[in-house]
């Protein structure tokens, strides 16, 4: 059994960005660029997309692609069935989702998360960014944040301002990264699972997992990170990578 496999969900359709795996981004498309780097953590490494157009482009610039052309409401259940249909006889001890968008994420933080998930207990685990409450992300719903417990478990995971301090001190609180870690099993009995009312409520799929008994643990990584979720992103991204 090998340690660990790479997905990487790619859907060519979005609201807000349509072809947002194909924007070029310092000369290189997002989606290689995210390919690359979760690459380097050493994994065996797939893009799970239902596009023609982003199959091409990942052969094209020689990633591996998994073709699943199921009508399934995210990300998670695609790469289930990913795994689950080409996958399983190799099988890995973890399943690593990678966002699509994630395009600045190193694949040294992905080995750093598995060889972490190798060391617990937890179902599921995922990544987190020490953050300042002054930062006005604090306070902005699209942002989630992660109310770590004891020994790196998440209690909870939530788009409000938690958790909150009565005595107004100034500890760092801890945005949530999009990158989870699952036992393969613990992936195939997420994806079983009904969407539960927390869920419902701040629209966040981990808590589906956490109402149902699954327990997740939390890696802090100190490297910056920016989503794309916008065209206007871009710009940012291409700046950091000057920086």
């Amino acid at each position: 059994m090998q340690s660990a496999v790479v997905l990487i969900p790619a859907r060519f359709q979005s609201t807000r960005f349509p072809g947002k795996p194909l924007a070029p981004i310092a000369g290189r498309s997002m989606i290689e660029r995210v390919y690359t780097q979760a690459l380097a953590a050493g994994f065996p490494t797939y893009v799970v997309t239902d596009d023609e157009r982003i199959e091409k482009a990942v052969k094209a610039f020689g990633g591996q692609v998994l073709r699943v052309d199921d009508d399934v409401p995210s990300g998670s259940e695609r790469i289930a069935l990913a795994y689950a249909r080409f996958l399983s006889a190799t099988p890995a001890k973890f399943v690593v989702n990678v966002q699509g968008d994630e395009p600045l994420l190193q694949g040294a933080v992905l080995k750093e998360l598995v060889a972490f998930h190798e060391q617990s207990s937890f179902d599921v685990t995922t990544l987190v960014r020490p953050r300042q409450r002054s930062e006005s992300d604090w306070t902005n719903p699209n942002v989630v944040k992660a109310v770590l417990g004891l020994r790196g478990r998440c209690s909870y995971f939530s788009r409000a301002s938690v958790p909150f301090e009565r005595d107004g001190s100034a500890s760092p609180w801890h945005q949530h990264i999009g990158v989870y870690c699952y036992r393969a099993g613990a992936l195939q009995t997420f994806v079983t699972l009904a969407a539960s009312p927390l869920e419902h409520l701040e629209k966040l799929e981990q808590l589906r997992g956490m109402e149902n008994g699954m327990t997740f643990g939390a890696l802090a990584t100190t490297q910056k990170l920016i989503g794309v979720d916008v065209p206007e992103d871009v710009k940012r991204v291409e700046e950091a990578l000057r920086e």
